[in-house]
């Protein structure tokens, strides 16, 4: 599995899961339970990981859903 993306902002985290459910894309992410536990400080961001096959797909549909954050 590759990396994504990594991010603490849940909305926009539920708007990335939303969109690659959509194009039917398996991801996985990671940190979740960890980043709540360390409150909202936002030391440990939330990871959204990929099969390296759909990787550029991904980022393909993140871009079309004018998703162009750094």
């Amino acid at each position: 599995m590759e990396e994504l993306l990594r991010s603490n902002d849940p909305v926009w985290l539920s708007y990335v899961r939303h969109v690659l459910d959509e194009e039917g894309i398996a991801f996985l992410q990671l940190d979740e339970h960890m980043a709540a536990l360390e409150g909202s400080v936002g030391a440990i961001p939330r990871r959204i990981l990929v099969l390296a096959e759909d990787l550029a797909r991904a980022r393909h549909s993140l871009g079309n859903a004018a998703l162009t954050r750094k």
